[in-house]
């Protein structure tokens, strides 16, 4: 990582991981995945959160089946962690510091937005909705629509394609390595952002990204604002 100023004065798409990035989520999901494993009899293990990320929703609900032995079929198992996570996304989730300005520098540069998560199509929609930032993006990409999670770089390379970009000219900006890791593959620069439930993996953040932020108050000197 080259922490020193990253010009971005012409880039033309820049693509955002959801949980950890733009919204300070990532707390629910250890708690849901506690209260989940609870109901089958298994105690939650130390690092699963660390295993698991990066994939998408299907990937997920196929390795607790085949690790946990759960009984339940994949598609009931995501239809229960969208219950359990709905409401948590509609009123407790919020967008961490700087991105609403942040949106709304970028539209203003007509530059083009997309989300690229591992998250459900259901739980994306209520925290976009929300945040009231869905209208700012071209291009809304879900875990429920992949079959190869982040590391793969296919989420990040869908969302040059369907917003007619050259993966050269966007940034993505992701929290955790995997994310990191799938931008750097698609052959984006890629911007890594501080969150408390990566922080056991921060130096290596650090070293993957192009640069590192905080919090999004830090990026304006990149795009020459």
């Amino acid at each position: 990582m080259n922490n020193s100023t990253l010009d971005l004065k012409n880039i033309k798409g820049v693509f955002f991981d959801m949980d950890g990035t733009i919204l300070d989520s990532m707390w629910l999901w250890k708690a849901i995945d506690i209260e989940y494993l609870n109901r089958f009899g298994c105690e939650y293990p130390e690092g699963l959160q660390k295993e698991i990320a990066g994939m998408s929703f299907h990937q997920t609900a196929n390795y607790f089946k085949e690790r946990f032995k759960i009984e339940d079929d994949i598609e009931k198992m995501k239809d229960d962690w969208n219950e359990m996570a709905m409401d948590k996304y509609k009123h407790e989730v919020g967008l961490k510091k700087g991105v609403l300005d942040f949106l709304n520098m970028l539209k203003g540069k007509d530059i083009k937005m997309a989300i690229g998560t591992s998250n459900s199509v259901e739980l994306t929609d209520a925290a976009l909705d929300s945040t009231g930032i869905r209208d700012y993006f071209d291009v809304v990409l879900t875990g429920s629509e992949i079959l190869k999670g982040k590391p793969d770089p296919y989420i990040y390379l869908e969302c040059a394609k369907r917003t007619d970009l050259n993966p050269e000219d966007c940034v993505v900006f992701e929290d955790i390595v995997s994310g990191i890791k799938a931008g750097k593959s698609a052959g984006m620069r890629v911007i890594a952002v501080d969150d408390e439930f990566s922080m056991s993996e921060v130096n290596m953040k650090k070293s993957l990204a192009d640069k590192y932020i905080y919090d999004f108050t830090e990026i304006y000197d990149c795009f020459d604002v």
